[in-house]
C-alpha cells in the first residue's frame, strides 16, 4: 500500500510518501522553489518523493490531503453569521477565493496530479482527513508507542484547535475537542500580529524574542484574555480580538490594554515586544491543556463557553 499525503494552499506545502506504514519520502514544496512559506500545489516535493523512492505515480494507491475544505467552509459561514452584522467586510473579502478556488479543491486536486500521469483515476484515489486527525496521525503513526494518547493544538483545522486522540496500533480516535474560537494558537498569533510580525509567519520571531524579555504581562494575559478551567480547557475572552469579524488579529481594547497601538512592521523593536513576547510564550507553555477529561453534552457548532466537547461522529 503506497499512499502519499498532500498539503497545499495555505502554507508550506509539502508531501510524503507512506510504504506499508512506513515513511520513505517527504518533502516541503519551499526547499525546491526557494519561496518561503510556499503554499502552491508540491509539484516539486511530490517529484521528489516519487523520484527518490522509485515510485510510479501509477503505484500510488491513496493520496491524502490534510483537511476538509467543506467543514472549514461552514465554519466560516456559521462565524460571520454568529457575528452579523459585524464583519461583513472580512466576510465580502474571503468569499470570492472559497467561491473561485477553495469549495472546488477536489477537482483543483484531481488536475494537478492530473500533471504526474492523466492516464491514473485520481478521483477515485483522493481523500480528505481532518486536520487535526492529520495531526495527530502525523505524531502517533511513525512512533515506536503501541498505544499513546495525543494532544494537537494549533490556530484552527475545520473548526478544532486543541484536540485529544487515543491511539492504539493502527487505530486512531478523536475523542475531545476544543473548537474555534478559542484557540491558544490564534492567541499565540495575535501576539505575533500586535508585536509587528506576519501571522502564519512570524511566529518563530516571537518565541525567538521571548529569551530577551521578562514576562511582565502574562498575569495581565491570564487575567483579561484568557480563562483556563480545572480540566485544563479553556476560553478566550473575545472582546479583545478581531480575529472573528476583522481584518486584524486584535482591536483597539487589545491597544488600551498594552499600552499603544500594534507595532509597524519593520520598525525598531523594543523591550516592550521583548517583554510581550515572554510574557505570551510564558503563558503558552504554562496553561496548555493538561487533562483534557470532562465531557459536556454538545458537540456542534461553535462553543461560547470553551469547554472541551465530545467528539461527534
Amino acid at each position: 500500500m503506497r499512499i502519499l499525503g498532500l498539503s497545499a494552499y495555505y502554507h508550506d506545502s509539502a508531501a510524503a510518501l507512506v510504504r506499508d506504514g512506513e515513511v520513505i519520502a517527504a518533502a516541503q514544496e519551499e526547499r525546491f522553489t526557494r519561496k518561503k512559506h510556499d503554499s502552491r500545489f508540491p509539484h516539486q516535493a511530490v517529484r521528489s518523493c516519487l523520484e527518490s523512492s522509485g515510485t510510479r505515480p501509477s503505484d500510488i494507491d491513496i493520496v491524502a490531503f490534510y483537511d476538509k475544505p467543506f467543514l472549514k467552509f461552514e465554519r466560516l459561514l456559521e462565524t460571520y453569521m454568529a457575528f452579523a452584522p459585524r464583519g461583513f467586510a472580512s466576510f465580502r473579502q474571503a468569499l470570492p477565493l472559497w467561491i473561485k478556488e477553495k469549495l472546488f479543491q477536489r477537482r483543483l486536486l484531481v488536475n494537478e496530479l492530473a500533471q504526474l500521469d492523466d492516464e491514473v483515476d485520481w478521483e477515485r484515489r483522493l481523500l480528505f482527513s481532518e486536520h487535526h486527525l492529520s495531526h495527530a496521525a502525523s505524531a502517533f503513526f511513525p512512533s515506536p508507542f503501541e498505544r499513546a494518547a495525543v494532544l494537537t493544538m494549533d490556530g484552527v483545522g475545520e473548526w478544532t484547535t486543541t484536540s485529544l486522540a487515543l491511539g492504539k496500533g493502527r487505530d486512531l480516535k478523536v475523542i475531545r475537542e476544543i473548537h474555534f474560537p478559542h484557540s491558544l494558537g490564534l492567541l499565540y498569533s495575535a501576539f505575533t500580529y500586535y508585536t509587528g510580525f506576519k501571522v502564519n509567519s512570524g511566529e518563530y520571531k516571537v518565541m525567538g524574542l521571548a529569551p530577551y524579555g521578562d514576562p511582565r504581562y502574562a498575569n495581565v494575559i491570564r487575567e483579561r484574555l484568557i480563562d483556563v478551567k480545572e480540566d485544563g480547557s479553556f476560553r478566550l475572552n473575545l472582546e479583545y480580538f478581531e480575529y472573528c469579524t476583522g481584518l486584524t488579529m486584535t482591536n483597539g481594547r487589545f491597544d488600551q490594554l498594552f499600552g499603544g497601538p500594534p507595532r509597524k512592521p519593520e520598525s525598531k523593536l523594543t523591550q516592550k515586544e521583548m517583554d510581550l513576547a515572554a510574557s505570551v510564550q510564558a503563558v503558552c507553555m504554562t496553561q496548555s491543556p493538561s487533562s483534557l477529561i470532562r465531557p459536556v453534552s454538545s458537540a456542534t457548532g461553535m462553543n461560547s463557553t470553551g469547554e472541551i466537547m465530545p467528539r461527534s461522529g
